[in-house]
Order: C-alpha cells, then structure tokens, then sequence
C-alpha cells in the first residue's frame, strides 16, 4: 500500500450533553493511502461527519491515535494539509465567486494569488463567472465554487461532507462525473461523506461502511473499478454486485451488537 495520509487507531469519541455522555465513535481503525478515493458511508447519526471533523481536527478523539500525513490532527490543521467542503457552500453572498475562493489565499499571505484563483475555478469548469455573487449560480455551481476555494492553496487531501446530497439527481450525477475528473487531474486524496449508495460505489476506490451511533465500522470495500468511469457503469454486473454488498454491510449494521 502507498504511504498513509490518514491512519486512524482503535478512535472513540465521547461527547457531554446536558443529558450525560453520547458515544458518537467506537474503535475506529482505517488508513487511507496516497491518491485513494474513499467513501464513508452510513446512516444518518452514524458518526460519519464526526468521523471527517475528527480528521480535520474540528472535534477532538477522547481515545485512540489519529495521525494525518504523519501528524497529529491538530498539527496537520495549522500545516494547512487539507481543504475542507461543508454540505452547503458556505459562501461570503457579497463576494464574487473569485473573491470567495481567494479568501482562504489572502488570510494565509500566499503568492500569486489571481493564478491560484484562475487554475482552480478552470479546474472545475466556472471559467467566465468570476465576476458573478452567489446568488446568481445554480446550487451546483455554488458548490463547484465551494471545491475551487477548497483547492486554492494546493491541500494534498480534500475533505467532503456529503456536498451533493442537496442536489436533484441529474445535477449530482454531473458533479459526481466532474469530480471523478478533477481526482483524475490532481491526483488528490479524497475522503467523502454520502448517504448515497450508488455514489459512494460510482466515485470510491474504498468505501467504509459505518453502524448506528456508536459509528463502528462495518465493512471496508475495496471498489476495484477503473479509475476512468462514466455513468454507465452503473449498469454493470461489477458496479450491482459491490452497491448489494454496500447494502449488506448496511443491514448488518443496523442489527450490530456489542
């Protein structure tokens, strides 16, 4: 396996509530290599967001080892290791969509920034909206701003929580593609928070299948798709059989006992 980017040993997370304590983690164990796509999938309150904030040092493990390009959480966080897209856009409405994804550049002091910016919004194809606020764009194209301002500073890991789930189904189809593409392009590593089984099996090249609250982690799947995929795969007698054993891990979860 290629060097790790993230490495994640026996990670537990207790929060403190009004009501006493919530288990959201229970002995969370995953590497993530260089250049993977990998997708965690489970149900709603499972603790896959928890799981991607952990990594970004957004909540803090109160047990375990997690380790991002060989540094602590808190260490790849102030070394700027990762960019970050949240479920909504999350953009500034009275700044352009070129002033939006140079705002990360700006507050880190970085070079070149009118480049930086040009590369990134060509890389996902809003070429000739520079000029335009957010409320001009489709949500896609919100979104798609959103992953440039993500990019902008060059992060050798992207962090995605579930960007698409507000989407209607042919315009997440068409992010989906042009995801697969810019990955293919930038060879970054990519860790993404779905719901969706077909998205998690159409994008991934491993897809961690997580329990109910306390998130466990049921099943890792290595997808074995070419990298080179177009949506039709999604009709394939390969692509049915890993979304059936997604599926699977999914069932079993739900009725999982410690």
């Amino acid at each position: 396996m290629a060097s790790g980017v993230i490495s994640a040993e026996n990670v537990g997370l207790i929060f403190q509530t009004g009501d006493g304590a919530v288990e959201a983690l229970s002995k969370i164990s995953l590497s993530v290599a260089e250049g993977e796509f990998v997708s965690l999938i489970g149900p709603s309150g499972c603790g896959k967001t928890t799981l991607l904030r952990s990594i970004a040092n957004l909540e803090h493990p109160t047990s375990g080892k997690l380790m991002v390009n060989g540094l602590s959480a808190e260490q790849a966080r102030l070394a700027r290791a990762y960019g970050y897209v949240f479920q909504a856009p999350a953009l500034l409405p009275w700044r352009t969509v070129e002033a939006n994804v140079r705002l990360p550049l700006e507050i880190m002091g970085l070079d070149d920034i009118a480049g930086r910016v040009a590369r990134n919004l060509a890389l996902v194809n809003l070429k000739g909206f520079e000029k335009k606020f957010p409320w001009q764009l489709s949500g896609g194209m919100q979104q798609r701003v959103s992953i440039a301002r993500a990019l902008a500073f060059d992060p050798k890991l992207l962090l995605m929580d579930e960007p698409f789930g507000a989407l209607d189904e042919i315009v997440r189809d068409k992010l989906n593609q042009q995801l697969l593409e810019l990955w293919a392009r930038t060879n970054k590593t990519i860790v993404f928070v779905t719901h969706s089984i077909p998205e998690a099996v159409f994008l991934s090249t491993k897809i961690v299948v997580m329990s109910p609250r306390p998130g466990r982690i049921i099943d890792v799947i290595d997808v074995g798709l070419p990298k080179n995929r177009n949506l039709d795969i999604r009709e394939s007698p390969e692509f049915l059989k890993i979304a059936h054993r997604v599926r699977e891990g999914l069932k079993a979860g739900h009725s999982y006992e410690d």
